[in-house]
């Protein structure tokens, strides 16, 4: 498994939107063939902190996500969101093991 968290912190007053484009991003990511997952969590204590669990079968579906027309019209919309840049960890898949997905 290619397993990647996405951390964005978004801006205050561009938290709803950016909720709304995510989740149409990550219910079209659901459909894609080597999507296992598609998250999207938000801190308790500092609601702008927005995670993204993402868990591809391997990194080509990631690459495969990366240029489709949901991804890029979710990156356009939300590309004037982001307090700060986004950053990512890249994680692999220890238990349990790759076939018990």
């Amino acid at each position: 498994m290619h397993i990647l968290l996405v951390y964005c912190t978004v801006k205050p007053d561009q938290i709803d939107a950016f909720i709304a484009a995510t989740i149409e991003n990550a219910s079209n990511s659901r459909k894609e063939p080597a999507v296992v997952r598609f998250d999207l969590i938000q801190e308790k204590d500092n609601p702008a902190k927005i995670t993204l669990v993402e868990i591809y079968r391997d990194p080509a579906g990631h690459a495969a996500h990366r240029e489709s027309a949901h991804y890029l019209a979710w990156a356009d919309k939300t590309a004037d969101l982001f307090a700060e840049p986004r950053s990512r960890t890249i994680y692999r898949n220890i238990d349990p093991p790759d076939q018990g997905w």
